[in-house]
């Protein structure tokens, strides 16, 4: 059984976000990058399908410039067997994300691809559900379970009104939701061990593909700063500001 995991680099989670001086994009030069933290969650689940001898091998696969390949490296520290990476010097829509993780689906024939349910920077929750429409096959989102048996798979999912449980055939696309598990710390034995496993660099005139954008980042702006609030000490003084408010 092969999993495909997608993978993304974003800006570390502890990091404070910065827009850049022209409105053209949050700053991420000298900023410290990290895989997203949902994806580690993807990474975790299927290395823990190996450990129990469900899996035979598990694949990252992540999209972007040349120094992606760092979080590539950290999936395979983490217990990944080999990495994909489709070479881009920008950040696609996900549109494009789930045409390239497509094209790669069919050229890697996986049992199984594994997402995070969102990325943190741009919070879209879109790719898995794209590869799934566009190979047509079943999909899980927001799964908080897992389990592989007969060539099935049973999805625990958190909806609304609590939890669902799905029964997926494979190959099947599913999005982790972060109670499915803790990942785990990469090892400094496997850290360097990681350097030997291979990572296929790809671009897409080979994957004969060439999305086109079909969004426009106009600008980007710091959110309006919140204003300082006011302590009133009778029910009369607030009715007078209730009064005072315009939306």
């Amino acid at each position: 059984m092969k999993i495909l995991v997608g993978i993304k680099r974003v800006v570390d989670y502890a990091v404070k976000v910065r827009v850049k001086s022209d409105g053209s994009g949050v700053e991420t030069h000298n900023v410290k990058m990290a895989m997203n933290p949902f994806d580690e969650i993807a990474v975790e689940e299927a290395i823990r399908l190996k450990e129990k001898g469900i899996a035979t091998e598990v694949i990252g696969v992540s999209i972007g410039p040349a120094p992606t390949q760092d979080i590539i490296h950290h999936a395979l520290a983490l217990g990944a067997d080999r990495g994909i990476h489709i070479y881009m010097s920008d950040s696609p829509e996900p549109l494009a994300i789930a045409q390239i993780l497509t094209a790669i689906a069919n050229r890697e024939q996986p049992h199984l691809f594994l997402f995070g349910k969102q990325a943190i920077d741009d919070d879209c929750n879109q790719v898995a559900q794209m590869v799934a429409a566009l190979l047509d096959w079943p999909q899980a989102t927001f799964v908080s379970r897992l389990e592989i048996e007969k060539g099935n798979c049973l999805a625990t999912r958190e909806v609304d009104g609590g939890l669902e449980t799905l029964a997926l055939p494979l190959p099947a696309v599913i999005s982790a939701d972060l109670r499915l598990n803790t990942p785990r710390y990469a090892t400094l034995p496997n850290i360097m061990k990681s350097r030997q496993k291979p990572i296929e660099p790809l671009t897409l005139p080979e994957l004969g593909i060439n999305p086109t954008a079909h969004t426009q980042t106009l600008r980007v702006s710091e959110p309006i700063a919140r204003t300082a609030g006011m302590r009133l000490s009778s029910v009369e003084g607030i009715i007078e500001e209730i009064k005072k408010y315009k939306p």
